[in-house]
């Protein structure tokens, strides 16, 4: 697999993309209305979004999330099909389809490591060298 790689500082779940936003103090506000999760999720399997491929990402399935979600919403964030996941790599190609399906169906049921308690309003600025995040709030406990 050909692609940019996240850097591991820049793991993150992401719960939401706000695309292009004047401001981030309404979203600051909201954030400030919702606590953190009560334990870590777990990170199982990996998977991609895209056809052909494009995401590569870890995901979870832990109900955990799906219930914050839901208080997320309620303070005014609005989630459009939610799916958990921590993106790895950005691909560009797949050289070795076997191989790709391989890697998809041994890490299947695999816990690959955790979501943490906190959650995290980034700014995202895409330059050359790729994403640069930077924290604007956070919910910690």
């Amino acid at each position: 697999m050909e692609g940019r790689w996240v850097d591991e500082t820049d793991l993150h779940l992401t719960w939401i993309f706000l695309g292009e936003q004047d401001s981030a103090d309404p979203w600051r506000n909201r954030l400030q209305r919702i606590t953190p999760l009560d334990c870590p999720a777990h990170l199982k399997g990996l998977g991609s979004f895209g056809r052909p491929p494009r995401i590569f990402h870890a995901k979870s399935k832990e109900p955990i999330l799906y219930h914050k979600a839901m208080q997320m919403q309620r303070t005014g964030f609005n989630f459009y099909r939610f799916t958990p996941h921590v993106t790895l790599c950005r691909i560009k190609r797949i050289t070795d389809w076997r191989g790709y399906k391989e890697l998809l169906e041994t890490y299947r049921e695999k816990i690959i490591g955790e979501i943490k308690t906190e959650i995290v309003l980034y700014e995202s600025n895409l330059c050359s060298d790729g994403v640069i995040y930077r924290k604007i709030e956070a919910v910690t406990t």
